[in-house]
């Protein structure tokens, strides 16, 4: 499963002419400040260490404050996980916050499939809302998933083995994940600063 090689060079090539040193070009450096996503992955690694997980009511708020603050997630999506997050007993905080634990330090597919699990109870299991902390935990190893660029880039690239389904199921996130890991392998290193920056450059390249 890869993308097409051929289309991606030309948009490595099309990209590096508008913006030579890729992420490093000042352009870019100017648009990839209104996305925070340094200050946003110290944020997540301060706040979604194991020690930190042990404090289940602030672990909670500072999910809710890092999707709240990512550019990454629509803005219709932020309240209704603030709002899911307050209503949740304590049972069920300690089962999110536990979900996300896994994800992070664990096992990572029962954690993903958990959380899956308990954001269905309030109608939130959207691929931004599962995979934003992750990819902003592990920037250069987890994706983020944003369902319109997902599509596009299996379109265009012409990925025939993976097909996308609005409900997040592990098997479409490790197929997407290892899809982008290893396409950014084939390119310039200054096109994946983060896997944030290199799905960036895709989608600029799709435009």
């Amino acid at each position: 499963m890869a993308l097409n090689k051929q289309k991606l060079k030309l948009a490595e090539a099309h990209f590096l002419q508008c913006y030579p040193g890729g992420f490093a070009n000042p352009e870019m450096q100017a648009i990839g400040k209104k996305h925070r996503v340094d200050k946003m992955t110290v944020l997540a690694q301060e706040s979604f260490s194991e020690i930190a997980l042990g404090n289940i009511n602030v672990s909670a708020e500072n999910m809710v404050k890092v999707v709240s603050r990512s550019s990454m997630v629509s803005m219709f999506e932020k309240p209704k996980f603030r709002d899911f997050v307050g209503c949740l007993n304590t049972g069920d905080r300690e089962f999110m916050v536990k979900s996300l634990e896994q994800m992070l330090h664990g096992q990572q597919q029962a954690g993903f499939e958990a959380m899956v699990d308990i954001l269905q109870t309030g109608k939130l299991a959207k691929w931004s809302i599962l995979t934003i902390i992750p990819a902003y935990f592990s920037p250069t190893v987890d994706v983020f998933v944003k369902p319109t660029t997902a599509k596009n880039v299996i379109r265009h690239f012409e990925v025939e083995e993976l097909f996308y389904k609005p409900l997040p199921s592990w098997s479409f996130y490790t197929g997407y994940r290892d899809l982008i890991n290893s396409a950014k392998r084939q390119v310039d290193s200054g096109l994946s600063p983060s896997n944030a920056a290199f799905s960036g450059f895709l989608m600029i390249s799709m435009g």
